[in-house]
């Protein structure tokens, strides 16, 4: 069997392979590469920078291809779709990113609240400052949840038990659970909370102009989920017209397909955001 990581894989994920005798090849194939090649392997793992399209799905089913990873939660980059249709298998590890992301979340929840980044790029330009980055504690502030899946249940376990927050979450199939999170209404969750973190997944804009302006004024957002899911204009002039206090983003509604591309972002104007290149996922044990 032969196998093509096109986003590669961590070093104990190809020793697994090797261990069962499966040929694995690590060169990155850009999109017309992607499709000449794909016919030539078993089976493509992807991470989210390879879009898996119909052309790519196309020329696979011509060749070997006869299943699909995604090495992460995620597949709005592979062409379901198609997939079925010409009867290749398509799978996700839904389980293998969720600490990752958490982690992250409560990390950019923490740099929001202490003025981290600021404080880090003033002290290197040489300047010493203090009172301007004082900050405000996560504890016994409350930490509003969209989408209480397995990622949005671990960023409530570590706020409540880490951090002695109150979480309260929005989700379309509210259960009992844990007990952590205390389920209302999305607009209740927006209007009370300190901190809305979204943890919703799929395309849809989750947090717009309304959303926006349900929020407190001195509320942080935080997206570690998709690009998609915040109108990005909408929360461009929130955070100018200072009707929130700040937001942290780790996707983006476009994003690059390559690592070490330029990119910009209108929010990158202002001073009440911060920015991460899509890491949710990106640690040595995910």
């Amino acid at each position: 069997m032969k196998v093509l990581l096109n986003d590669g894989l961590e070093e104990e994920g190809i020793r697994i392979f090797k261990e069962r005798g499966i040929e694995t090849d690590t060169r990155k194939r850009n999109p017309k590469e992607l499709i000449e090649d794909i016919g030539e392997f078993d089976a493509l793992i992807v991470r989210s920078a390879t879009k898996v399209t119909r052309e790519v799905i196309e020329a696979g089913a011509r060749g070997k291809l006869k299943i699909i990873g995604r090495a992460g939660v995620g597949y709005d980059n592979i062409d379901v779709e198609a997939a079925s249709e010409y009867g290749i298998i398509v799978k996700t590890a839904p389980y293998g990113n969720t600490n990752a992301v958490a982690e992250l979340t409560i990390c950019l929840m923490l740099a929001l609240s202490r003025n981290v980044p600021q404080a880090h790029q003033l002290l290197k330009s040489g300047i010493w400052m203090k009172e301007k980055f004082k900050g405000t504690e996560l504890s016994h502030k409350t930490l509003g949840i969209l989408g209480c899946g397995r990622i949005g249940q671990r960023v409530a376990e570590i706020a409540r038990r880490g951090f002695d927050m109150e979480v309260v979450g929005y989700d379309l199939k509210p259960y009992t659970g844990s007990g952590i999170i205390k389920f209302m209404s999305k607009d209740e969750v927006l209007s009370i909370a300190d901190y809305v973190s979204i943890h919703t997944g799929g395309t849809e804009v989750i947090i717009g102009e309304r959303e926006l302006r349900l929020m407190k004024p001195t509320a942080y957002l935080i997206n570690t989920s998709r690009g998609a899911n915040v109108d990005e204009e909408a929360l461009y002039r929130a955070l100018k017209e200072r009707r929130i206090a700040g937001a942290a983003l780790d996707v983006y509604a476009d994003e690059p397909k390559a690592e070490g591309a330029k990119f910009w972002n209108k929010l990158m104007e202002l001073d009440n955001v911060i920015f991460t290149s899509h890491l949710g996922a990106s640690t040595i044990e995910a």
